[in-house]
C-alpha cells in the first residue's frame, strides 16, 4: 500500500511538472488547472472565457474510436438546441459509417442503440453537407447537420479557413477529430497521445472560431425565426460524451 502511494506521488509530481507550460498557460487566461484523481490527466475551468465558459480535459480516451489519450473541450454557449452541426476527419466518418452499418446489419439488433455516441447515430440521422467552398475541407473532412444549409452557414467561411489551416500540421489526414454543436454547446475531441501546449493552444483557438460562427449561424436563424424540425428527439441520449460533456 505504501509502495502504491509512493508511486503514484512521484507520477504526479512527474507529470504536474511536465504540464507547468500549460497551467501558466491557463492560469494566465485566468483559469484554474487541477490534475485528475489518478494524476495522468487533467482538466481546464475558464468561467469567464468567450464567447461561453470553456472546459479542456486531457485523458484517457473516453471514445473507442480514439486511442490512447484524447483532448476534449466543451464550450457553453447556450446555443438553440435544434442546431446540431458536426464535422469530423472523412477518414474517421468512414469508420464510423462501417460501425453504424454493422450495427444495423448485425441480426441481434434492430437499431442502433441509444448509448451509441451522437456523432455515430448523426451520421445516420442527418443529411450530409458536401459543398464546402474549400476543396481541402471537402477532402479532409464530413460534414453533417440537421440541414444542409445550417450545415454550409456553419461551415463556409472562417471556420472553413481555420479547418483547412488546420489540415496541415495540426490534424493532418486520418488523425481523428471531432468538432459538434449540440445541447446549446460546442464539443470538441481529438487523440492526443501527449498533451503540449502549443497544440492545445492551437485547438482552442479553433473551438473559439467555430463557436463565433456557430451563433453566427443561431443569431441568423433566431432573427428568420425559424427552425427546422429534428427528429432527434427519438433519438434520447443515455450518455454523454465524457466529462467534458
Amino acid at each position: 500500500m505504501v509502495v502504491k502511494q509512493v508511486k503514484h506521488w512521484l507520477v504526479t509530481r512527474a507529470n504536474a511538472a511536465r504540464w507547468r507550460p500549460i497551467q501558466e498557460w491557463a492560469e494566465a487566461r485566468g483559469a484554474e488547472f487541477t490534475l485528475t484523481r489518478d494524476g495522468l490527466g487533467f482538466q481546464i475551468d475558464q468561467p469567464t472565457a468567450q464567447p461561453g465558459r470553456l472546459r479542456i480535459e486531457w485523458g484517457v480516451s473516453q471514445r473507442s474510436y480514439l486511442p490512447g489519450f484524447e483532448l476534449r473541450m466543451r464550450c457553453e454557449m447556450g446555443l438553440h438546441q435544434d442546431l446540431q452541426l458536426m464535422v469530423l476527419c472523412r477518414a474517421l466518418m468512414e469508420n464510423l459509417e462501417r460501425a453504424v452499418f454493422e450495427a444495423y446489419t448485425d441480426t441481434l439488433k434492430t437499431r442502433v442503440d441509444t448509448d451509441t455516441p451522437e456523432e455515430m447515430r448523426w451520421l445516420v440521422m442527418f443529411p450530409k453537407f458536401n459543398n464546402a467552398t474549400s476543396q481541402i475541407v471537402r477532402q479532409r473532412y464530413g460534414i453533417v447537420g440537421v440541414t444542409k444549409d445550417l450545415a454550409g452557414a456553419w461551415i463556409d467561411g472562417e471556420l472553413s479557413e481555420a479547418l483547412a489551416q488546420a489540415s496541415q500540421d495540426l490534424l493532418p489526414e486520418g488523425h481523428p477529430f471531432v468538432l459538434m454543436s449540440m445541447r446549446g454547446n460546442l464539443y470538441l475531441r481529438t487523440e492526443m497521445a501527449e498533451a503540449d501546449l502549443p497544440r492545445l493552444q492551437a485547438l482552442v483557438r479553433l473551438l473559439e472560431i467555430a463557436a463565433r460562427e456557430a451563433l453566427r449561424v443561431a443569431a441568423r436563424l433566431s432573427d428568420n425565426g425559424a427552425w427546422p424540425t429534428t427528429t432527434s428527439i427519438a433519438w434520447t441520449p443515455s450518455t454523454r460524451p465524457g466529462d467534458a460533456s
